[in-house]
């Protein structure tokens, strides 16, 4: 498993209202399942961007 992928899916899942992170590597894809009422996807967005990674659109 790459260490992005690792360091993508270890962070967002610290994030307090997140119940599952998991990267599709290949597809260069994070799927995400929280508590809206906890945190928001802007939340998960710029943690993400703050390790470096681009996010390029949500679902």
């Amino acid at each position: 498993m790459p260490s992005c992928v690792i360091k993508i899916e270890g962070t967002v899942k610290k994030i307090e209202g997140v119940n599952k992170a998991e990267v599709f590597f290949n597809a260069s894809k994070l799927k995400v399942e929280f508590d809206e009422s906890q945190v928001n996807g802007d939340d998960i967005r710029r943690t993400v961007e703050k390790l470096g990674y681009e996010v390029l659109g949500e679902k």
